[in-house]
């Protein structure tokens, strides 16, 4: 089998189709368990579950991005020893099994402890089904099919609004965590019909099998990989010699508010409305209607970062984000606000995105994995103190501020993504677009 272009067949097209389907099904559950929280969490405030305090809410919202954090970081390692397939079984398990644990729990340190088990499952699942779907997409449209990949998270979203908003009144906030209990189904069909990533097993050194895979379906061998521990270690340094230090930080810096901003928004919305005065209904349909601009978003970004450049975007797209949040905190008429929330989500969850696009076209070639997964690495600290702050913030009766908050981060990330894009320019190239996305 070689390695050389060549179109792809229908059967080639055909285990595409299924790789891309699994795993948009396993991300789509990995974004219901990851926003089921902050969906039922307005009725666990007001209902006092646990005897739940607006501070204690945003610690368990940060628990979640915690084990995200252990997860992403873990994931590369381990799938490197097991293979992409084993772990995205074991990753659906576990997060499907911790929505359990959460569902039957009778105490804050038992939930909390849920959300951190299924934060680690949500952080391993997200850049190994990225590895998956990047084997197996068509060649030339691998970055159409992550973009298509990360829509999936945003479904999940929408669809735990909707699953609290059917279930919570007239069953429980128990009954929305037995649902994220069900992808556990899930998993035996991965075991059954996804087939192991080919990079791995070339990687692995079982040659034959990955060519009789390929084989199969008429599909292409990825060329083995060269470079280890100590090449990843050397590039990480490469990131701090010189002045690149400072580039290196801003980048950072503009991660972590990115990520403060996307978590702290995703944890806090339906809670943060509900404060503006809006039912419970209207406040779960925000999430649907700030999910859906998700989607959106992601199919846009892309495309005005290559006509517009990326850095440009990324600047752009956080400025907008960031008086998109802050309209949020000004109680408008209904229609005017679900407009304001449809815009901010198609900004908001792209922004961070362009980032990783920046990071990776202003990296030289042999640094550009080591710097946008340390970029990406930095920002996901962000994604902890992001929930943590909506919650002190209405634990201490300034929950009004907690959108001015949010887009005060936003600016700092336009700000520092700015400088960092005006201290110089490399051109991109072909294989930078697995990386940026992965990093999400």
């Amino acid at each position: 089998m070689s390695s050389s272009p060549s179109p792809l067949s229908a059967r080639g097209s055909r285990l595409a189709l299924l790789v891309v389907g699994l795993c948009w099904l396993a991300v789509l559950f990995d974004g219901l368990d990851m926003f089921i929280y902050g969906s039922v969490l307005p009725h666990l405030l007001e209902t006092r579950t646990f005897g739940l305090t607006a501070d204690q809410a945003g610690d368990l919202g940060s628990y979640a991005t915690f084990g995200m954090l252990v997860g992403a970081l873990t994931a590369g390692t381990i799938a490197d020893r097991v293979g992409r397939k084993k772990l995205m079984i074991a990753c659906v398990t576990l997060f499907s099994l911790a929505s359990g644990l959460c569902a039957i729990s009778e105490s804050v340190a038992v939930f909390g402890l849920g959300r951190t088990l299924a934060g680690v499952g949500l952080g391993g699942l997200l850049p190994t089904a990225i590895s998956m779907v990047s084997d197996y997409a068509p060649r030339g449209r691998g970055a159409l099919v992550i973009g298509l990949l990360m829509t999936a998270h945003h479904a999940g979203g929408i669809l735990s609004a909707y699953v609290a908003k059917w279930l919570i009144d007239p069953v429980g906030w128990r009954a929305a965590f037995w649902v994220c209990v069900l992808p556990l189904l899930f998993a035996p069909v991965l075991a059954k019909f996804l087939p192991e990533s080919l990079s791995f097993l070339v990687a692995k050194g079982r040659t034959e099998e990955a060519r009789a895979l390929a084989g199969r379906y008429d599909v292409e061998v990825p060329a083995a990989r060269t470079g280890g521990a100590g090449d990843r270690w050397a590039n990480l340094a490469n990131l701090f010699r010189g002045d690149e230090w400072i580039q290196t930080l801003l980048y950072w810096v503009a991660s972590f508010g990115g990520l403060l901003l996307v978590y702290g928004v995703a944890t806090w919305l339906p809670t943060l409305m509900r404060a503006e005065g809006y039912v419970l209904g209207s406040a779960l349909s925000f999430v649907v209607v700030f999910n859906l601009g998700g989607i959106v978003g992601m199919l846009v970004a892309g495309r005005a970062a290559d006509r517009f450049g990326a850095p440009r975007i990324a600047a752009i797209w956080f400025a907008l984000t960031a008086a998109g949040v802050f309209l949020l905190s000004v109680h408008m008429s209904t229609t005017v606000t679900m407009i304001v929330v449809f815009l901010t989500g198609v900004f908001l969850n792209s922004a961070q995105t362009m980032i990783y696009a920046t990071v990776s076209i202003r990296s030289n070639a042999d640094d550009r994995a080591t710097a946008v997964g340390w970029t990406s690495g930095m920002g996901r600290f962000g994604a902890v103190f992001g929930p943590w702050l909506g919650g002190q913030l209405l634990a201490s009766g300034n929950g009004d501020w907690g959108f001015t908050a949010f887009a005060i981060a936003g600016l700092s990330s336009m700000v520092f993504i700015g400088i960092a894009a005006l201290r110089g320019s490399r051109q991109p190239t072909a294989d930078t677009e697995h990386e940026l996305v992965a990093a999400h």
